[in-house]
């Protein structure tokens, strides 16, 4: 078997799963056991990690003469969150099985099922390109002598000089987020494991928002608290936050997703 497929996988599709209900306090556990891999497998997700705050960097050069399209790319990166932490849950799931979590494997973990990852990826990059753009429109709506610096931003965000801006900005980051975050939360987890096409996998994620609400309310809170905490330090703690999110989500997704030995009961008693 080659490396870059991951161990146990059968390389057959699987059906629609069967979506557990959980409770809050299963966010906990998720960080725990996030903090676990993350610990095991440190090398090679301090990388993933690194790319993150590389990233960041990146952006914040290139677009340091244009902050609001700077701002809405940073913030909008995160959208991106679920792909690009694919790598991740490859780590996650050979410690899960035992294998060595090993970086070099994990670097092609999007090629068993590339056409759908690869779908959910441009689906994905087309919402970071919307929101960019409305993040342009926001910031020029309420900016009209010219696109602020970041210290005017902050400025104005810290001393409600505009409140308008803060609360029709964040409202319309918080959409794009939620939808994302919807559709995505265990979407490429499943993806990844199973081999699910992007459609199903996309709807697998809406069923669990709609069967979990509170559970991953809180969940993509934790998130932005540790995308936050990135932010503030410079894009330096998402060397670590990051990959911590992407090793709990995988732990969340196990949690959500019943195995297929349980889907395979559950259509058995209906």
């Amino acid at each position: 078997m080659s490396e870059n497929v991951p161990p146990g996988t059968d390389g057959a599709a699987s059906r629609f799963p069967v979506i557990r209900r959980v409770e809050s306090r299963a966010v906990i556990g998720w960080l725990r056991d996030g903090g676990h891999d993350l610990r095991q497998a440190a090398p090679a997700s301090l990388f993933y990690g690194a790319c993150f705050a590389t990233a960041g960097w990146l952006m914040q050069v290139v677009f340091a003469e244009a902050y609001a399209l700077f701002a809405g790319l940073t913030t909008g990166f995160l959208l991106l969150g679920p792909f690009l932490t694919l790598g991740l849950y490859d780590l996650s799931r050979r410690i899960e099985l035992g294998t060595p979590p090993r970086l070099a494997p994990t670097l092609a973990a999007w090629r068993p099922n590339l056409p759908n990852v690869g779908l959910f990826a441009a689906v994905l990059a087309v919402v970071l390109l919307i929101w960019a753009r409305a993040s342009i429109i926001v910031f020029a709506l309420f900016f009209t002598g010219g696109l602020p610096t970041f210290g005017n931003v902050v400025h104005t965000v810290l001393t409600f000089e505009q409140p308008d801006f803060a609360l029709v900005y964040f409202a319309v980051g918080g959409f794009f987020a939620l939808f994302v975050f919807a559709i995505s939360v265990i979407a490429v987890p499943l993806m990844f494991d199973r081999k699910t096409d992007a459609v199903t996998a996309a709807i697998a994620s809406l069923v669990a928002c709609s069967r979990n609400p509170g559970p991953l309310l809180l969940w993509g809170a934790c998130i932005a608290v540790l995308a936050g905490i990135g932010f503030a330090t410079v894009f330096i703690g998402l060397i670590v936050t990051m990959p911590l999110v992407g090793h709990a989500t995988w732990h969340a997704y196990r949690d959500i997703v019943a195995p297929e030995d349980d889907r395979q009961v559950a259509a058995a008693t209906q």
